[in-house]
């Protein structure tokens, strides 16, 4: 399966927040969503030529893909693609875990192939890369990568599609300013020495790096979110003024200077969204051009932040 088939965009487009029941406090994210409000989400990205979605079975077990499914459905199915994810954490004990869950994402997307389709975390390499195979030679999917697995896992999967005549064709892992353990650990070499798009989640850090939170106005009580970024607000200040800084001399918001940090660096950002005006702010990061210097001062500044993201199911990379 080459690469280049796969269309790959400057950023891709995450829905792990619409697994939340829209309630504020229920949920992961604590956001606050509208059908209507999504609707117009999608409508605006589309119209952008913001086509690939990512998005899991467990955002929200299910409510995710379904949501999703539902409002792509007025749109032909060339006009976007799908990312989704099989996760050994929630496999079933049929004789076919992995095919089981993938049947049951395609029924809720709407749509008989998935063009993306990844492992979401190692948990044993050899035992769930080989289940990919068929489902590749059956067309259910397109293209497969890895995500959160470091260097060896990686080669490691690498090695078992290889002997099919597949690849891993593409790698997703936690990537910001604040949590650069993919680049220290050598994976984005690894990715331009081999072709291999990487596609970064939590760029923003879910929101902790868009300059809209403070000790004064933190994220949303009641949210897992904010049981883990609210106490580091005050350590991010400095990094949050200087991204809005930079994003003033460009007509650009702190968020869209993350995004174009990530991009800058090498890789696809998946940034989430939840409000139409959200696609106005990736939009504009594509659009940015961040100076060697410009980059520079933002990691110094986010290294003397001295904080920790690194989320509890993500292994040291």
């Amino acid at each position: 399966m080459a690469t280049d088939d796969l269309k790959i965009p400057r950023v891709a487009l995450g829905t792990w927040a619409w697994g939340d029941s829209g309630e504020v406090g229920d949920g992961y994210f604590g956001s606050s969503m509208t059908r209507a409000g999504l609707t117009e989400v999608v409508d605006r990205a589309q119209a952008a030529g913001l086509t690939l979605w990512d998005t899991a079975v467990v955002y929200g077990m299910g409510r995710s893909e379904a949501v999703l499914g539902e409002l792509l459905r007025h749109y032909a199915r060339r006009d976007y693609q799908l990312s989704t994810k099989f996760t050994p954490q929630a496999a079933g004990a049929g004789e076919d875990p992995v095919g089981e869950m993938l049947e049951q994402s395609l029924a809720r997307l709407g749509t008989d192939f998935i063009d993306l389709y990844w492992i979401h975390n190692p948990a044993d390499v050899t035992r769930w890369t080989p289940h990919l195979i068929p489902l590749l030679e059956r067309g259910l999917v397109k293209h497969v990568g890895v995500s959160n697995h470091n260097l060896r896992e990686i080669e490691l999967a690498d090695r078992i599609l290889g002997e099919a005549g597949f690849r891993v064709e593409a790698i997703q892992n936690h990537y910001s300013l604040l949590y650069r353990g993919s680049e220290n650990a050598g994976i984005l070499d690894y990715c331009r020495d081999h072709g291999i798009p990487f596609f970064a989640y939590m760029v923003l850090e879910q929101g902790a790096l868009s300059g809209q939170y403070s000790p004064q106005s933190p994220l949303p009580e009641g949210s897992d979110r904010a049981k883990i970024y609210n106490s580091l607000l005050p350590q991010l200040k400095t990094l949050t003024d200087k991204l809005a800084s930079i994003g003033q001399t460009q007509g650009a918001a702190a968020p869209d200077v993350a995004t174009a940090w990530a991009i800058a660096k090498g890789a696809t950002p998946i940034i989430g969204v939840t409000k139409p005006d959200y696609i106005d702010g990736v939009v504009r990061a594509i659009a940015m051009t961040l100076s060697t210097d410009d980059i520079a001062e933002l990691e110094a500044l986010a290294d003397a932040a001295n904080v920790s993201t690194r989320a509890w199911w993500e292994q040291e990379m």
